[in-house]
């Protein structure tokens, strides 16, 4: 008898941590891209050397003006982020270091590696 009320206590506390239950809304589909206001991260992947526009993750990144990206290096080598237009340029992102950029004017922004130039990401500020 105790071993059956002791499980189901678990149970109950278990339900209540995750949230209790159906909250009535409906889940969202993925999306390609990713929208911040705030600060918004797009990560350099493991093997994005050797990738092309899924090098950075989330791509497309899309944010509104005043918003900051900041590219966080999660390969194992160094990557860059740099401008297309050469408005920016990170210079050396080592492997778990990062770069910030604040973007204040609405528009599309491409950028690229200039280690691995292969490696391309878009930003869209809206």
């Amino acid at each position: 008898m105790n071993l059956r009320l002791t499980l189901a206590s678990i149970v109950l506390l278990g339900v209540a941590a995750c949230g209790g239950g159906y909250s009535g809304s409906t889940p969202t589909s993925p999306s390609t891209g990713g929208t911040n206001t705030q600060g918004s991260p797009i990560s350099i992947v493991s093997g994005a050397s050797i990738k092309t526009n899924t090098a950075y993750s989330p791509n497309p990144m899309v944010i509104s003006a005043g918003g900051t990206v900041t590219w966080t290096n999660n390969d194992n080598t160094s990557h860059t982020s740099v401008g297309d237009d050469g408005s920016w340029n990170s210079g050396n992102i080592a492997p778990g270091a990062q770069f910030s950029r604040t973007f204040s004017t609405a528009g599309s922004y491409t950028y690229h590696c200039s280690i691995h130039p292969g490696m391309v990401g878009t930003v869209t500020v809206q």
